[in-house]
């Protein structure tokens, strides 16, 4: 396990180094390959990070951006993590990145058809080379949930890149990027913030992944970098 711990005086301060950093991967990956495939979370927390990214300069148009996981709702749902990183990050600077849906161009079929499609349409992205992860207070990271019902097939080495995910605590299935696609990005970092999760991701280092799934990240080859503010 190779976890390196930044600590920020600010969620400002921790949006800008990780912005920072991330942009200078970007550049990197970019001219060593012309093209980088950059994944970011949704929810709230990531917001002013997003915000900060998008106002640095690296050349956009050969920038790929997905979703670690998304609901399956319409983007213009409050809950779509697409419209929170189209709104937060594919502004400004970044507004000529390729945006890479995590979503069906049919939203009646079924979860597990939709992940069939999704999981298809994202190949030529693979793999990340940036992926920024979020963490939930269960431990879950992208939608990786403990108790989520193909939480085991979404943690197998084999796992196709995409799955639906249903939990008890939450209202619609998701479509997330399963643990051999987040674990194998070149670059690798998670964001959170406040006291309690510090402490539920240094939780997650002693407790079985099944029971608190961010730890195959954790756990990734290549090492993880952890950006803290409270």
């Amino acid at each position: 396990m190779s976890v390196t711990l930044r600590e920020y005086g600010s969620r400002i301060e921790q949006a800008a180094a990780l912005a920072r950093a991330c942009v200078m991967q970007l550049s990197q990956t970019i001219l060593a390959k012309e093209a980088a495939t950059l994944a970011v979370p949704g929810g709230t927390t990531p917001a002013p990070f997003l915000e900060a990214l998008s106002g640095e300069a690296v050349d956009w148009s050969a920038v790929r951006a997905l979703p670690t996981d998304e609901r399956l709702v319409p983007d213009t749902s409050a809950r779509s993590n697409a419209r929170l990183i189209k709104a937060h990050l594919m502004q400004g600077e970044a507004a000529s990145a390729q945006f890479v849906p995590l979503t069906p161009k049919n939203m009646g079929q079924s979860a597990e058809a939709s992940a069939e499609e999704v999981a298809t349409n994202i190949l030529d992205v693979l793999p990340l080379d940036i992926c920024v992860l979020g963490m939930g207070t269960d431990m879950h990271t992208a939608s990786l949930f403990p108790g989520g019902d193909r939480l085991a097939d979404a943690m197998a080495f084999d796992a196709s890149p995409v799955l639906s995910m249903r939990t008890p605590t939450e209202p619609e299935p998701r479509l997330t990027l399963t643990a051999p696609v987040l674990t194998t990005a070149t670059h690798l970092h998670i964001l959170i913030t406040g006291q309690e999760k510090l402490d539920a991701l240094r939780a997650a280092a002693e407790m079985p992944a099944m029971e608190a799934p961010v730890r195959v990240i954790l756990d990734a080859p290549a090492g993880v970098t952890v950006h803290y503010a409270t």
